[in-house]
């Protein structure tokens, strides 16, 4: 294997991040402070990678994919990864994420009414004012009032004794904002099915994944009184964003997905590294079962293997439909005598291609 690899894929955890090179002088960012590091892989990352990954990754790339997502790393360019539905694009950033050890993989599931900043933040505008205004009454009512000012009178009960006036505890960044924290290394973001996006999103991240920073308005606004506001993270911990812009240390590891539902303008396209995955073949397939069944499991369902690649020219079938079929066929009781054509009639529907309504 290559020296140059830091993502090797073979499945199993190692220290290559640790040996990236610094990134080219147009792709350098000085973010910071650095933020604390992420929080491990979650129960996503178990389901994408298969409950046996760690004995037996089925995410077993070609020469071609790792030398991409490698390029992907070293210039600091997200990967754009096209495919069939089932080809594994969703599960690339997982993969990466588990060898390298870069800790959660960040989820930005893209659909038609997507806008940029649903990625970058929220702002929970009408609840803070509905907090002020509790707040408010219950301290006017005084120790005689009702229950709740006890609780008001409590330091730092009240939002507006907080940094900014409490406005950090409406501010929750999104998964492209958190991706975008300074870290010492880079986060994993994963912007799934892009091509079902409005048509305007891709054109409106084309600064933000150049530039690695974004603003956010309401706190640029108390930049003068708080510059420092604490606000909430998707990772569901408290950071602090300084003069209100974030802007990353080491760029995220970005993978953009799509199922070729629609082109991308060449602005986007000129800042991405791009990759086709293929459909898999009889060998992937066969890791990606063992990874879900474990040993043994793609030599006993070999035969309903080979029926999921056998398909007319352009029919449609997802590798979700192979593990539905090898699931109830594995887990279903039958008599010796009907078993086998119980089987067959159950993986005939199942894996129907996804094309075809009758």
């Amino acid at each position: 294997m290559s020296d140059w690899l830091i993502y090797r894929g073979a499945g199993a955890p190692h220290d290559g991040i640790e040996h990236l090179p610094p990134p080219p002088p147009w792709r350098d960012f000085d973010g910071g402070p650095l933020v604390a590091p992420p929080v491990p892989l979650d129960p996503a990352s178990e389901r994408r990678l298969g409950v046996r990954h760690r004995e037996a990754s089925h995410h077993r790339p070609g020469d071609t994919e790792r030398e991409l997502v490698n390029a992907a790393l070293y210039l600091r360019r997200p990967l754009l990864v096209t495919g069939a539905p089932g080809s594994g694009k969703s599960t690339l950033a997982h993969a990466v994420a588990y060898e390298l050890g870069l800790g959660r993989v960040l989820s930005w599931p893209v659909v038609s009414r997507s806008t940029l900043r649903d990625g970058l933040y929220d702002y929970d505008a009408i609840g803070r004012l509905q907090d002020l205004q509790i707040a408010r009454a219950a301290t006017a009512a005084g120790p005689g009032g009702d229950a709740g000012a006890g609780a008001a009178d409590e330091p730092g009960s009240d939002p507006a004794d907080e940094p900014g006036g409490g406005i950090g505890r409406y501010i929750r960044l999104g998964p492209l904002g958190t991706a975008l924290l300074p870290a010492a290394r880079p986060r994993v973001l994963l912007v799934d099915e892009l091509d079902k996006s409005d048509i305007d999103l891709p054109n409106d991240l084309l600064n933000v994944l150049e530039e690695g920073e974004f603003r956010i308005p309401e706190l640029e606004r108390l930049a003068g009184s708080a510059p420092e506001v604490p606000v909430l993270s998707d990772d569901g911990t408290r950071v602090t964003v300084r003069d209100g812009r974030v802007r990353c240390h080491a760029f995220p590891f970005i993978v953009l997905t799509s199922n070729g539902e629609r082109d991308f303008p060449a602005p986007l396209l000129r800042r991405c590294i791009h990759l086709h995955i293929p459909a898999p073949d009889k060998e992937r397939l066969a890791g990606m079962v063992r990874a879900h069944f474990g040993e043994g499991a793609a030599e006993r369902y070999e035969a309903v293997i080979d029926r999921f690649l056998d398909r007319e020219p352009g029919d449609v079938r997802a590798v979700d439909q192979l593990f539905n079929a090898i699931h109830l066929t594995q887990k279903a009781g039958w008599t010796d005598g009907d078993e086998e054509e119980t089987r067959r009639r159950l993986t005939v529907e199942l894996m129907r291609p996804l094309d075809r309504t009758r």
